[in-house]
């Protein structure tokens, strides 16, 4: 899922729209622009356990919920009372009554946040939009601070786009520049497919001699995941256009 693409409306729905239709945010189904919100639903009950599932237990760096606050809201969602839960993980009423209070104050601050953050950056350059990292990474820091401008100026300068595959001219030294690099370098594997080193290798030796450092860098920076024997490697689908 690629919130970066994703409206308030599209996260709380589970499908968002497209030029044809709608598309689940959590896999490949689509559904004609005819479909009724009914059968959408239906999908996301029967496939992903409902949107709210999704949601609370979101494998992301933006769900900052912890295990016991998704326990939490799972309850309040089940409409039980706060007398009843609090019987059953042996609190007081009242502690259940403060974590409401507590997950109300947030969301007043989040959306609070979020219409200043819509209000300053309403009309942004186009030149000025910044990518957005793989899910999966986990160095985040100022070298993912990276434009679409830079990023088409840097590819021409380093690849070899008159040949098929393309070919990486040279390795880069500045990180945020090799992130550049493997930003295009990874539309070369196919999206959630899991492939074998060697499977792997094929994909990048025709585009850099040093397949082993680009594989690296790849897992390194969250665009591979890797298993945790290394004998299997996986594009994630993070609904990034290439």
């Amino acid at each position: 899922m690629n919130l970066a693409n994703l409206s308030l409306t599209d996260l709380k729905n589970g499908w968002h729209s497209t030029e044809t239709g709608f598309a689940c945010n959590y896999c490949q189904a689509t559904w004609p622009q005819a479909s009724s919100p009914q059968q959408r639903q239906e999908h996301l009950e029967l496939v992903h356990g409902g949107n709210q599932a999704q949601l609370l237990h979101l494998k992301s760096r933006y769900n900052t919920l912890t295990p016991k606050q998704q326990d939490l809201l799972t309850a309040f969602a089940s409409g039980i009372k706060d007398q009843e839960l609090a019987d059953q993980l042996q609190v007081a009423a009242a502690t259940i009554r403060h974590q409401k209070f507590t997950f109300r104050e947030k969301a007043k601050q989040a959306k609070l946040y979020l219409a200043t953050y819509e209000s300053v950056f309403a009309h942004p350059d186009s030149s000025d939009q910044l990518i957005e990292p793989p899910a999966q990474a986990t160095m985040l820091d100022d070298r993912w601070l990276i434009t679409e401008d830079e990023i088409a100026q840097t590819l021409q300068h380093y690849f070899n786009f008159d040949q098929e595959p393309i070919r990486l001219k040279r390795w880069p030294q500045k990180q945020k520049t090799i992130i550049i690099v493997l930003t295009r370098i990874i539309t070369e594997i196919p999206i959630e497919q899991p492939l074998t080193e060697p499977e792997i290798n094929s994909f990048l030796k025709p585009v850099y001699f040093d397949y082993v450092t680009v594989r690296r860098y790849l897992v390194d920076y969250g665009f591979l995941q890797r298993s945790a024997d290394g004998r299997e490697y996986r594009r994630p689908n993070d609904n990034r256009k290439d």
